[in-house]
C-alpha cells in the first residue's frame, strides 16, 4: 500500500470517528437527565434482587 493511500484511509477513518463522537454527544445532550425517582426505583430493584437470593454462607477454609 502506498504512503498516500494509508495517510487517506487513516484521515477518513479519523473523520468518521470524529463525527460519531459528536452524534453521541448531541445525543447525550439532549437527553433528559435521569431524576431522583428513577434511580431510586432501579437501587430498590437492585435491593429487592439481593434480598431475594438470601444470605451467603461463610466456608471455613481449615
Amino acid at each position: 500500500m502506498h504512503p498516500e493511500m494509508h495517510v487517506a484511509l487513516h484521515r477518513f477513518r479519523a473523520a468518521e470517528l470524529r463525527a460519531g463522537a459528536d452524534a453521541y454527544r448531541l445525543a447525550a445532550a439532549a437527553r433528559r437527565p435521569r431524576d431522583l425517582r428513577v434511580r431510586l426505583g432501579w437501587t430498590l430493584v437492585e435491593v429487592g434482587l439481593r434480598l431475594a437470593a438470601g444470605p451467603r454462607t461463610a466456608v471455613a477454609v481449615l
